[in-house]
C-alpha cells in the first residue's frame, strides 16, 4: 500500500505512455489508482482483439464462386437451353446421314435338277420371306397364277390381250390402240388427237373447244349460251309420234275428210271438203305431249282453195284448231302446214 501511495501522477503518466496497448489515457486517470487503470487497459485490449479479425484469417473465395456471383441466373438458363437445342439438332443431322438398313431377304438359287423337279410337281418351294431368283430366261407353257401383286421393274410387253376386272394406272400410259366396252372416268379427261366413239353417254357437263363430228347426237335439252350461234347447213327434221285429230262435219261438209302427217312440232293437215260446208273450226290437232305453256302455232295454206278460205287458229296447251270465218270451198282438196314452238 505504501508503494502504491508513493506513485505520483507523473509516474502514472509515464506508465501509460510506456504501455504499447493503450493509445491514450482515460479522462479520469488522475482520480483512479494504478491497479484500476491496469485492469481497464487489459479489458480494452481483450475487447479490441476480439472485434478485429487478423488479415491472416481471411479466406479468398474460389473462382467458381466469384463467377457465380457475377453471373445472372436467367443468362445461365438461356445458355443451357441453347446447348440442349444444339445437341438435339446435331443428333438428328447425324441420324439423317445414316443409310437405312435394307431388309435382309433370303435368296435361293435353283439348280437344273431343282428346275426339272418344278416342271413335274406342284409342291411349294420356300415361303413368303424368301425370294426366287432366275438369272436366265424363263418360258412358262401353261397358265400362271399369282395370288399377290405383280411388280415389273422393266417394260411389260404382251403379245395377246390383257383381261382383268380393273386396271389402275397411276402414272403415264401410252396406248397404241385400245378397245373399251365401258369407260368410266371419275376425274378430268383431256384428248388431244382424233377420237372415234361409237356411243357416248355424258351424265355431267362436257366442254368441246374444237369442232366435234358425230353421226347422231341425242340430247334432252340443248342450250346455247352467250353469243353462241347454231348453224345447220342441211335439213332439219322434227320426228315424233303423229298427233291425233278430230273433225267437225259441219264446217268440213257432208262426206268430207281430214288427215295429219308429222309430229307435235311440225307437220301438214290435209283437208277434203264435202258438200255444203259451213263456217267454223274444220279440224282439231291433239298433241301427244302437252306443252307446259301455251304454244305458238304458225300455219300456212297450201293450194288455191286453202288460200280462198278466211282461216284462223285457236290454240291451247293440248292442241290447236284450224277454223274459217266463211264457208270453205266445197268438194275441194287443200292443206295447211303447221309449225309449233313455245
Amino acid at each position: 500500500m505504501e508503494e502504491d501511495e508513493k506513485k505520483t501522477p507523473e509516474s502514472l503518466e509515464q506508465q501509460t505512455e510506456a504501455s504499447p496497448n493503450l493509445d491514450q489515457a482515460p479522462a479520469d486517470a488522475l482520480s483512479r489508482t494504478p491497479d484500476e487503470l491496469e485492469e481497464q487497459a487489459e479489458r480494452e485490449s481483450k475487447d479490441s482483439s476480439s472485434q478485429i479479425t487478423p488479415q491472416s484469417e481471411y479466406k479468398k473465395p474460389s473462382f467458381v464462386r466469384r463467377i457465380w456471383r457475377k453471373t445472372n441466373i436467367y443468362i445461365l438458363l438461356f445458355v443451357l437451353i441453347v446447348v440442349i437445342s444444339s445437341a438435339i439438332v446435331i443428333v438428328n443431322y447425324l441420324n439423317s446421314q445414316k443409310e437405312p438398313d435394307l431388309p435382309n431377304i433370303a435368296s435361293k438359287e435353283l439348280t437344273e435338277e431343282e428346275l426339272r423337279q418344278l416342271a413335274n410337281t406342284d409342291t411349294n418351294v420356300g415361303d413368303t420371306s424368301q425370294t426366287l431368283t432366275i438369272r436366265g430366261n424363263a418360258i412358262i407353257d401353261g397358265q400362271t397364277l399369282m395370288r399377290g401383286n405383280l411388280n415389273v421393274a422393266g417394260n411389260f410387253q404382251s403379245g395377246g390381250s390383257i383381261q382383268g376386272p380393273t386396271i389402275t394406272i397411276s402414272g403415264l400410259a401410252n396406248i397404241g390402240q385400245a378397245q373399251i366396252n365401258s369407260l368410266q372416268v371419275a376425274a378430268d379427261v383431256a384428248i388431244q388427237g382424233n377420237s372415234t366413239l361409237r356411243d357416248l353417254n355424258v351424265a355431267g357437263t362436257s366442254s368441246f373447244s374444237g369442232p366435234m363430228t358425230a353421226s347422231r347426237i341425242s340430247v334432252t335439252e340443248l342450250v346455247l349460251s352467250g353469243n353462241a350461234r347454231l348453224e345447220i347447213p342441211n335439213h332439219i327434221s322434227f320426228v315424233g309420234p303423229t298427233p291425233s285429230h278430230t273433225i267437225n262435219t259441219g264446217p268440213l261438209g257432208t262426206g268430207g275428210s281430214a288427215s295429219i302427217s308429222g309430229s307435235d312440232t311440225a307437220g301438214v293437215v290435209n283437208i277434203n271438203t264435202g258438200n255444203n260446208p259451213v263456217a267454223g273450226c274444220i279440224v282439231r290437232v291433239n298433241f301427244n305431249q302437252r306443252f307446259s305453256n301455251q304454244p305458238h302455232v304458225l300455219i300456212s295454206p297450201v293450194g288455191n282453195a286453202a288460200g280462198r278460205t278466211q282461216y284462223y287458229v285457236e290454240r291451247d296447251q293440248g292442241g290447236f284448231s284450224i277454223c274459217t270465218t266463211s264457208p270453205a270451198p266445197g268438194n275441194q282438196s287443200f292443206a295447211f302446214d303447221y309449225f309449233v314452238t313455245y
